[in-house]
């Protein structure tokens, strides 16, 4: 069975989690979204790539979520969104899709 890429799957995290929250303005539903898809993610790192590299994927997915606020105030929120989203795929294809 095809598997998705782990890249895809923190995009639509970071995307999904931002967009169900501002769309249905329920906030912890937007974070239920981050979370789950954080934690498929996290699952397939690490038995793609290793512990280590689960761990730190998994703090940038995280840091990626707590700097998505500041830069929202400098460069707008889907923007800021799209940016953080987009940094988090190019690593976890780089360290994790790449090599399955």
């Amino acid at each position: 069975m095809a598997r998705i890429p782990t890249a895809v799957v923190a995009s639509a995290g970071l995307v999904g989690g931002y967009a169900t929250a501002r769309f249905t303005k329920v906030r912890p539903l937007g974070g239920a979204v981050l979370a789950a898809a954080g934690g498929v993610a996290a699952r397939e790192w690490k038995a793609r790539a290793g512990a280590p590299t689960a761990a730190g994927l998994t703090g940038l997915y995280l840091a990626a979520f707590g700097a998505s606020h500041p830069l929202a105030k400098k460069i707008g929120a889907w923007p800021a969104v799209f940016a953080v989203s987009g940094t988090v795929a190019v690593a976890a294809y780089a360290l994790s899709d790449r090599k399955a």
